[in-house]
């Protein structure tokens, strides 16, 4: 497997790897690649951020339609955050005698949330209540807001729930959550969740059952920190290898939100903008090599919303050895695209938070893979999950590339992207 380049910030390496691959030789701003198209109309993929704005989660429809071959790729949000819930209460069902520590009756969980802003974050924290009945109303939706500590149960935005367990009734309590967002501004945040739980345990952790999480890099700190050693189930969200392998030794489970499926739409899409053919093939319907992916089963499409969204898949201690390599690319689509059909094209991507757990060692690893098989060069840059800039400043010359693959900071900041693109 060819080497993978990650740009540096250094202007002068970013100059010396344009001169490789297709579309090399092209004109920064509003110009053309050696392909004669306007950077205004190269093929363009949002993907694990979709653009919308981040306090009402409306979508932007002017970014998801910016050109005729504009997409985003993700997953069922919804869908995902309502396994998660079920998995967790199905736990607590199924284990409520041992896992209430100190046998008062109340279940007690904390919530690692990532971002508060984040259209997955908001499903993920209201799947979770919803399930276990802790939500409250908040203008037709459940409220997500974090609840801050609630070891009193007189929160607001949190109610206390009951649940009949073999004859017994138990409280359902959300004791503590808030946002996992560091003094630098980046959220998502692993060392904040791991100092959150040494907090919280400091101050009531004999009253803590179950920790759960928006997603797997938190999840693990905390399970880290202190709740595999003091045999607490941990759920987490994105299924990473870590996180799958920690399910043998005490982790409660993770969702699968299909990230093979995900990188391969990703770049799916574009190549068939590229290749100037139908954008199902190769997805919903067969390609030359044989690569397809099942309606419904395996992802859906919003033609309203330009989207197309991978299923999630439930991981618990049943079926994670299913899931042990999280970077293993999908059967269904891993046949490789005959080059004199499919000409190597030259693609920018960037990844928001290069440090991010699950988009540094499962979902790029994954784009990795599916670059070769699909005849794509592509420039792979690093962001710091804080600033957009720190990755718009490396999209200076747009005229190199045939195609753009971008994973925003913030979800409503779509326009800092285009407007490089329409200059």
């Amino acid at each position: 497997m060819r080497k993978k380049r990650i740009l540096a910030v250094v202007a002068a390496a970013t100059l010396a790897l344009s001169m490789v691959g297709c579309g090399s030789g092209g004109s920064s701003g509003g110009g053309s690649s050696s392909s004669g198209v306007a950077n205004k109309d190269k093929p363009l993929c949002w993907f694990n951020r979709q653009p919308s704005n981040s306090s009402t989660g409306e979508l932007d429809k002017d970014a998801l339609s910016y050109n005729k071959d504009t997409y985003y790729v993700g997953f069922d949000a919804n869908q995902g955050a309502e396994l998660q819930g079920q998995m967790v209460l199905d736990y607590i069902k199924a284990n409520a005698a041992t896992i209430d520590r100190n046998g008062d009756g109340v279940i007690g969980y904390v919530l690692a949330i990532g971002d508060i802003g984040h259209n997955d974050s908001i499903a993920r924290t209201r799947g979770v209540r919803s399930a276990l009945g802790t939500g409250v109303d908040a203008n037709g939706a459940v409220d997500s807001t974090p609840a801050g500590t609630n070891v009193d149960g007189k929160a607001t935005v949190v109610q206390d729930a009951k649940l009949d367990i073999d004859g017994k009734t138990y409280t359902i309590r959300e004791l503590a959550s808030q946002e996992m967002k560091n003094s630098a501004g980046a959220t998502w945040d692993a060392a904040t969740a791991g100092n959150a739980i040494g907090t919280w345990t400091a101050s009531f952790g004999d009253q803590i059952d179950v920790v759960v999480s928006n997603n797997d890099g938190m999840g693990m700190s905390m399970f880290n920190a202190w709740a595999k050693d003091n045999k607490v189930p941990t759920f987490g969200y994105d299924a990473n290898s870590d996180a799958v392998a920690a399910i043998a030794e005490g982790y409660g489970g993770t969702i699968s939100q299909h990230a093979d499926v995900q990188a391969y739409l990703t770049l799916r899409v574009i190549r068939n903008a590229l290749d100037g053919v139908d954008v199902d093939t190769g997805i919903g319907t067969a390609d030359e090599a044989g690569n397809k992916l099942e309606k419904d089963v395996d992802y859906r499409y919003s033609e309203e919303e330009r989207s197309y969204y991978a299923l999630n898949v439930a991981v618990t201690a049943d079926n994670y050895q299913d899931f042990t390599d999280s970077t293993k690319v999908y059967d269904k689509v891993s046949k490789q695209l005959d080059s004199s059909k499919s000409p190597s094209k030259k693609v920018w991507l960037d990844i928001y938070n290069a440090s991010d757990n699950f988009l540094s060692s499962t979902y790029q690893p994954l784009l990795q893979n599916y670059d070769d098989l699909l005849n794509l060069n592509v420039d792979y840059i690093g962001g710091d999950g804080q600033t957009e800039s720190n990755i718009t400043n490396r999209l200076g010359n747009p005229g190199e590339y045939d195609a753009f693959a971008i994973n925003m900071v913030k979800t409503d900041n779509a326009a800092s992207y285009t407007s490089i693109l329409s200059k």
